[in-house]
């Protein structure tokens, strides 16, 4: 892109698990093509690869994560043995600062911003100070998956609870364009209501039953069958999914930003990280195409 058609901008980077590996494609696409990402804000695995990036640290983290295989992810969740979440997500958090070192948001490069939920007042809590990896860790807290995260004196949940696509924390800067990444886009292929009925009915499983087959879903989704039944924690992925792109949807209408970059909600499953090249090739593309549909008007 000419230099004299480059842009500065304010990068919002929406909740999704591995789809929000296409942030990484996304930002890739950015510096290819002159923009200059002058502040951020990011819910969830948006305020992971966002704070890293204002961190100077992408290089690192997309190394680390294209490395990634399904072995690995299992390795990585540490069960919590309590009824506030199935993993405690300590063990991921250790490994990215071994990874990346932590850094103060004060001392960033870039403006950031992430997103978390305070579970007693129902409000967005917005963290842009301290350690990083305390704000990532709080914003990336999916209710029943992951621990809370005590943050002062509140108990913070995932930020896409009330706002996949936090678009209000960048008000203040004055960009050229505010740029949101939407990772709750329309279905690639629907499943037939019909169909989904049919799956849910006689299911019956064991817990560890259930948990097995969640796994499972959630890192193959798209191989889904009437001969094979879905189990609960594959509804409340499905639920969360259907319930974040609805209120996405609504963020943006009330919030419209200069250009939306939509990810299919169904491009893979949520922990299906060992899809990382895949993914990031998705965002380059689909930033690519939304800037020669959209960007001329920009």
């Amino acid at each position: 892109m000419n230099k004299k058609n480059s842009k500065t901008v304010s990068l919002v980077l929406g909740s999704g698990g591995a789809r929000g590996l296409a942030h990484i494609g996304v930002i890739r696409w950015m510096e290819k093509n002159g923009h200059e990402i002058k502040a951020i804000s990011g819910c969830s695995i948006g305020s992971l690869i966002g704070g890293v990036y204002a961190a100077g640290k992408l290089d690192e983290l997309e190394k680390w994560m294209l490395s990634i295989e399904e072995l690995d992810i299992v390795n990585l969740l540490d069960l919590s043995w309590g009824r506030a979440g199935l993993f405690k997500g300590d063990k991921i958090i250790k490994t990215l600062i071994e990874l990346l070192e932590d850094i103060q948001i004060e001392d960033l490069d870039i403006p950031y911003t992430a997103v978390a939920t305070d579970i007693a007042t129902e409000k967005e809590v917005w963290i842009n100070s301290g350690s990083l990896f305390d704000a990532i860790r709080a914003s990336i807290s999916l209710p029943l998956f992951f621990t809370p995260v005590r943050y002062k004196d509140s108990i913070l949940i995932d930020g896409g609870v009330l706002n996949p696509v936090p678009i209000a924390p960048t008000f203040k800067y004055k960009t050229d364009l505010t740029i949101a990444v939407n990772l709750g886009g329309d279905l690639v292929q629907e499943t037939k209501a019909e169909e989904l009925v049919e799956e849910l009915k006689d299911t019956e499983f064991s817990f560890e039953e259930s948990l097995r087959k969640f796994f499972r879903s959630i890192q193959k989704p798209e191989k889904d069958s009437k001969d094979e039944k879905i189990g609960m924690y594959e509804v409340m992925d499905r639920a969360f999914d259907t319930m974040q792109s609805a209120i996405s949807r609504q963020k943006i209408a009330a919030y419209p930003p200069d250009m939306v970059i939509e990810i299919p909600r169904n491009a893979c499953g949520t922990l299906e990280f060992d899809r990382a090249k895949e993914m990031i090739d998705l965002g380059f593309k689909t930033a690519k195409r939304t800037f020669k549909t959209i960007g001329k008007k920009a």
